[in-house]
C-alpha cells in the first residue's frame, strides 16, 4: 500500500478527535485493504472510500455517534440478518458504533459482497 499523506491526515484528524473512532477507522480499513489490496483509496464526499476501476465499491464515513460503512450497490448484497440500513435505490450502509459492531455485523462479508460485484 502506498503512503498518502491525505489519507493519513485524516485518520489523524480523527483519532485526535474521537480516539475510539479513529481506532475503528483502522480497523475498518486494513479489513478492506486485506479483502481488495489493490484497490485504490480517496478522500471524497468526507469519508476514505475505495475505489475499483473508477467504481467506488465502499467507503467509511465518521458520523457524531457511528461510523458509516456505506456500499454503491448494497441493494444487491444478500443479507438475511439484516444489517445494513437504507432505502435508496441502490446504496445501504451499516452502522458502527464500537469495535466489536465490525465482527457482529459481518462487515468482511459485506465488503466482499460489494468487491465481488
Amino acid at each position: 500500500m502506498k503512503v498518502n499523506p491525505k489519507i493519513d491526515n485524516f485518520i489523524k484528524d480523527i483519532l485526535l478527535i474521537d480516539k475510539d473512532k479513529g481506532k475503528m477507522v483502522i480497523s475498518l480499513r486494513k479489513l478492506i485493504l486485506k479483502i481488495a489490496p489493490k484497490i485504490k483509496e480517496e478522500i471524497k464526499y468526507g469519508g476514505l472510500v475505495f475505489v475499483e476501476d473508477k467504481r467506488l465499491f465502499c467507503g467509511i464515513f465518521v458520523r457524531i455517534n457511528h461510523i458509516s460503512i456505506e456500499f454503491d450497490r448494497g441493494i444487491e448484497f444478500q443479507d438475511a440478518d439484516n444489517f445494513l440500513e437504507g432505502s435508496g435505490k441502490l446504496r445501504r450502509h451499516l452502522k458502527i458504533y464500537q469495535q466489536k459492531d465490525i465482527k457482529n455485523k459481518k462487515v468482511a462479508y459485506y465488503v466482499k459482497q460489494s468487491f465481488q460485484l
